[in-house]
């Protein structure tokens, strides 16, 4: 593969900014009839014991919100070993 055919610095950054900008994981989906029994669907947002709201998907699917609670995790851990792997490569940028 060509480093030119690799994401661009600032979009990594870009990508990078919304994770930071939103709130602190973790982020747990919480579907009622397989994780509760009364309720809506909700991503519960931060640590357990924060006083965060929740977040509600509307329309989406059970699969839509299990991807965006663990993207909150995951998309941070993902940039972290891009960053990683091109230290190791001697890829500069981001």
């Amino acid at each position: 593969m060509e480093h030119s055919d690799l994401m661009q610095p600032e979009t990594l950054r870009a990508i990078e900014g919304r994770c930071d900008a939103a709130r602190p994981g973790p982020w747990r989906s919480m579907v009622e009839g397989r994780d509760h029994t009364s309720g809506s669907n909700v991503i519960v947002v931060g640590p357990p014991g924060s006083d965060l709201d929740d977040i509600e998907l509307l329309n989406g699917t059970a699969a839509d919100q299990d991807f965006v609670a663990t993207a909150r995790t995951g998309v941070p851990a993902l940039l972290t070993e891009i960053r990683e792997l091109r230290r190791r490569l001697g890829i500069e940028g981001f």
